[in-house]
């Protein structure tokens, strides 16, 4: 059993006990404000103590909410775990089981037309639902946000971009406000944030409960912060090496802003009412001089460094506030989490499982349940197959590179995955790969490209 640790724990709040978290009436629905990250490595936030970095607003975040300490991403790249958190569902299965790029050559899934997104669940609700920022879920009709349950879309409908200043990928313009194409100056971060802000401040006019679903491009490479930024880093920081230091501030950059939109919610009076979630899309990656702490290797791994991501949720007087939890949750999680937040119910079908009951300070059980990670990616070093993960409680087995033979370990006792077990712990492997295998049979039955 998987208890909450509280860090702060008023005796006011003692003796109001389980009623203290008992969750909005349904007259009063949450505003959602979930906020994506894109390869922000595990412990590049200075709430874990990291010291040549500092993020302060994000840190204000943990202060205010709940810390989550073994949070993974549904993959260790970009579509599969932005495909899984939008349909709390194995992203295999809605068919996104690696990258959706520009070409098809190199592109590796197609989102299911028929599979149920978040904002649509949400707009039953009475929601009004809106994505400011990076979608990379779909290039053309019907995959693109405003046919997919998004009222108001203003952002980037494709992956990376080349330029976080120029915003073209491959020389493609994939910035849009709905399905208009715009071509606003200014970085990136910066614009994101202004949107947002200027969103926030105009859902503030109406009474409808807003979901706002902003995913920043950054940190992504290339990393381009604002000189400013750098030049305050490098005196701050002068041992730092020069790629270090950029991301560094291209970090600090993005939290800034993300300390702007939370001002905006408290400036028009929303912030009280208005669940907050902070995550990454995956691991750090490591040629970038990421940080993802003690863990094996980053992005593009299925080793923990690729997957297990910083996050903390926020929801006043809810959420106990400096709150953390070893409690293990998927990005496809958050699905079902903040559609019963909001008073709703999941009727179809999903991989996905509400961790509300932690949030509101109840106890709540991880054991027993296995956790898939697995992409598909073309190019000489996949060659069109996939690496996988299956985790059942504190035992991991897994396959890095489809040329590569399987590995075992127990993260409880070798957390940084150094000692592998597979020769020696044969029962264990056997029943491992069973549960995934299975789950790779499943997978194989969704198409993943347009027909």
């Amino acid at each position: 059993m998987k208890i909450v640790k509280f860090l702060i724990l008023p005796i006011a709040l003692i003796a109001l006990g389980a009623a203290y978290f008992s969750p909005s009436p349904p007259s009063s629905k949450p505003n959602i404000l979930l906020i994506l990250t894109d390869d922000q490595g595990y412990h590049d936030v200075s709430y874990y103590g990291t010291k040549d970095i500092q993020t302060p607003h994000t840190d204000a975040l943990a202060e205010a909410g709940m810390r989550f300490d073994n949070f993974y991403a549904n993959c260790p790249v970009c579509s599969p775990t932005r495909a899984a958190l939008l349909t709390g569902r194995y992203q295999e299965f809605v068919g996104v089981p690696g990258v959706i790029r520009t070409y098809p050559e190199d592109n590796w899934g197609y989102l299911d037309p028929k599979a149920t997104m978040l904002p649509e669940m949400l707009q039953i609700g009475g929601y009004h639902t809106a994505i400011i920022g990076k979608w990379h879920l779909g290039l053309e009709s019907p995959n693109i946000p405003n046919e997919r349950g998004f009222d108001f879309f203003h952002g980037w409908l494709g992956d990376m971009m080349d330029d976080y200043w120029k915003h073209r990928r491959h020389e493609i313009n994939y910035m849009r406000k709905d399905k208009e194409v715009i071509d606003p100056e200014g970085h990136a971060t910066d614009l994101f944030t202004k949107w947002s802000v200027d969103y926030i401040k105009e859902q503030a006019k109406d009474d409808q409960p807003f979901f706002l679903y902003l995913a920043y491009n950054a940190p992504h490479f290339p990393v381009q912060p604002p000189e400013d930024w750098l030049a305050k880093v490098k005196a701050r920081e002068p041992g730092l090496s020069e790629k270090r230091a950029k991301l560094v501030a291209f970090i600090e950059h993005l939290d800034d802003g993300i300390g702007q939109v939370i001002q905006a919610l408290k400036d028009s009076g929303q912030y009280d009412n208005t669940i907050i979630v902070f995550t990454s899309d995956n691991g750090g990656l490591l040629r970038d001089a990421a940080n993802n702490g003690p863990l094996r290797d980053g992005k593009q791994s299925v080793y923990e460094g690729g997957l297990k991501v910083p996050t903390v949720m926020v929801w006043k007087d809810k959420i106990l506030a400096g709150s953390s939890t070893d409690y293990k949750a998927l990005s496809m999680d958050l699905f079902p989490t903040l559609v019963q937040a909001a008073g709703l119910k999941t009727t179809h079908p999903i991989e996905g499982k509400s961790f509300l009951p932690t949030l509101l300070g109840q106890e709540q059980s991880d054991t027993n349940r296995p956790l898939f990670f697995s992409r598909r990616e073309g190019g000489s070093r996949y060659g069109g197959l996939t690496i996988q993960a299956v985790q059942l409680n504190d035992w991991k087995l897994l396959q890095n590179s489809p040329f590569a033979p399987q590995e075992l370990y127990n993260l409880a006792e070798d957390p940084a995955e150094e000692n592998n077990l597979i020769d020696t712990e044969k029962e264990k492997f056997r029943e491992l790969n069973a549960l995934l295998r299975k789950h790779l049979q499943e997978a194989g039955k969704v198409p993943w490209q347009k027909e």
